[in-house]
C-alpha cells in the first residue's frame, strides 16, 4: 500500500469559504493550513443548507436525492427522502476498502440510522462487518 496515497477527508459544519486560513480567512488554522499546502483541497463542491444531504454527496459521490437523504435523516415516504443512505450506493470507503486501504469515520454520522442499533438500510452499524470506530 505504499504507493498508495493516505488522505484525510474532513467535513466540517456551518463553516464559510473563507473561514480557514488557506482560504483567506484572518482566524489562524495553521494545522489545516498546512494539510491544505501540501495536499489537495476542494474548491467546488455542492453544498445544501441542511448538513445531512451534503455528507450523503461527499459519502457517496451522489446527488443527495439519488443517496436518499434529500433533505434530513426522517423518512418523508419518498426514496430521495427515505433519510438514510440507501442500500444501492456505495459509500467512498466501501469504494477504498477493496483496493487495501483501511478507513474510518470520526465525528458526526448524520447520514441516516441509529448508531445503537441496525438501521433502516439494514445496515448493522456498530456489527462485524461494519464496526464503528
Amino acid at each position: 500500500m505504499s504507493d498508495r496515497p493516505n488522505f484525510v477527508l474532513i467535513l466540517a459544519d456551518d463553516m464559510g469559504y473563507s473561514d480557514l486560513g488557506c482560504y483567506g480567512s484572518e482566524i489562524n488554522t495553521p494545522n489545516i493550513d498546512s494539510l491544505a499546502n501540501t495536499g489537495v483541497r476542494f474548491s467546488q463542491m455542492y453544498n445544501s443548507a441542511r448538513c445531512c444531504p451534503s455528507r450523503a454527496a461527499l459519502l457517496t459521490g451522489l446527488n443527495p436525492h439519488q443517496a436518499g437523504i434529500g433533505h434530513m435523516t426522517a423518512d418523508l415516504g419518498a426514496p430521495s427522502y427515505q433519510g438514510y443512505l440507501n442500500r444501492s450506493c456505495a459509500t467512498i470507503a466501501e469504494v477504498l476498502r477493496p483496493h487495501g486501504y483501511a478507513t474510518m469515520m470520526s465525528g458526526k454520522w448524520h447520514a441516516g440510522g441509529d448508531y445503537r442499533s441496525t438501521d433502516p438500510g439494514d445496515w448493522d452499524v456498530g456489527g462485524p462487518a461494519n464496526p464503528t470506530p
